[in-house]
């Protein structure tokens, strides 16, 4: 305790009694006065410092407290979403099987109309050149019997002449009402 009243007397002076005098050497008045400002700044600090550590404290447990919130939250919206994509998965295989199904459904329906199609169009073209062939039938036919009434003609026309014609036709007519008069008798 010596040593700290003996820096507060400054070196080479002699105080003299009832004199006051400033120690002027900074080397040994500097760890006293730091002391004494801690000692106060602690004394009087320490309620403010606590009250500043208590709510930068409280503010970070609150800011965890979110943020553990946030992270639950996070992790059900996760499973939630995990949830709905297996489900989209599932119904994405449903609906690709499902296709496919479809689509070989409708490649042996398409195959079928269009064979039957092809009946049709096979039997309306049989149709069609049996009618055809039907009509050139008549048509020849018809020729044959429009040649064959012609030649017909030109014979009779060549064997009688008109009048020689008229007189047969008469006679056979009055032969035959003649024999219808003798029936009715």
């Amino acid at each position: 305790m010596k040593k700290i009243t003996d820096s507060f007397v400054s070196v080479g002076h002699r105080p003299s009694a009832g004199s006051f005098e400033f120690n002027t050497d900074i080397l040994a008045t500097n760890p006293i006065n730091l002391s004494v400002v801690l000692g106060v700044l602690i004394f009087f600090g320490k309620g403010v410092l606590n009250d500043l550590l208590d709510k930068r404290k409280q503010s970070i447990l609150s800011t965890i407290r979110n943020s553990e919130g946030l992270h639950r939250g996070a992790i059900e919206q996760l499973e939630r979403a995990r949830v709905q994509l297996r489900k989209v998965e599932i119904e994405a295989d449903e609906y690709r099987t499902n296709g496919y199904s479809e689509i070989e459904r409708e490649k042996v329906n398409l195959i079928n109309s269009t064979c039957n199609s092809l009946k049709r169009l096979e039997d309306y073209k049989n149709e069609t050149i049996f009618f055809e062939q039907q009509r050139a039938i008549n048509q020849v036919r018809q020729k044959v019997l429009q040649q064959a009434l012609r030649k017909a003609l030109v014979t009779l026309n060549s064997f009688l002449n008109s009048n020689e014609l008229h007189l047969r036709t008469i006679n056979a007519n009055i032969g035959i009402l003649g024999s219808v008069e003798e029936r009715t008798y």
